[in-house]
């Protein structure tokens, strides 16, 4: 007897699709707008836009959001794994910068990004680039590490994967408990990553 709450054929090629949380969104960015905001924001702040110092700032101040917003285009090239390779892959210390939504001020770090290979391997560059892409956008750090971790596992559908990201978050430097020289650790894993305790151990002692 069929199951009449089974999702049907086309619903269950839906779900193998990347989840949302991993797909790489392209924002748009109103260069004009952001440029008329900055000018007002600095009238808020008792800051003649005009002045000699400030000028050009509202120009600038536009242009650097669009850099810091836009990620890179890439394309992830993958190659089927003819050498059966059945250990960790890990790339260690990739350097990123993001934006905290909740204050618009930068967060920093380095990411560690490991895949336990399943039938595909990918270019390592990839790896590095994933990070960056993410990395580009509003972003908090928890959904960072996840969505970097989703990407991995949706494009290699890799036997695990592992994400750890270190930060400094300038929002607990420059505000708040002002406490320079923090570090905000986070992780995410997936498959025999986090459900082996050797394999997870093993990920773990190589990015510390």
């Amino acid at each position: 007897m069929t199951d009449p709450d089974a999702p049907s054929a086309p619903d269950r090629v839906k779900d193998r699709r990347p989840s949302a949380r991993s797909e790489i969104a392209r924002r748009e960015i109103d260069v004009a707008g952001v440029e008329a905001a900055t000018r007002d924001l600095l009238e808020a702040l008792g800051q003649a836009p005009d002045a000699p110092g400030t000028t050009d700032t509202p120009r600038r101040v536009a242009k650097a959001w669009a850099e810091m917003l836009s990620p890179e285009p890439f394309e992830a090239t993958t190659f089927e794994n003819d050498g059966g390779y059945d250990e960790l892959v890990v790339v260690k210390d990739i350097p990123f910068w993001s934006l905290c939504e909740h204050h618009l001020l930068p967060f920093h770090g380095v990411a560690h990004v490991a895949y336990l290979p399943g039938d595909r391997i990918v270019g390592l560059s990839k790896l590095a680039r994933v990070v960056d892409t993410f990395a580009r956008d509003l972003q908090v750090q928890e959904r960072l590490t996840a969505q970097v971790a989703d990407w991995i596992t949706d494009t290699l559908q890799p036997k695990g994967v592992g994400v750890v990201l270190e930060a400094e978050h300038l929002c607990m430097v420059v505000r708040g408990v002002k406490k320079s020289g923090s570090r905000t650790v986070t992780s995410a894993l997936r498959g025999l990553l986090r459900d082996d305790a050797r394999t997870r151990a093993e990920f773990l002692g190589l990015v510390r």
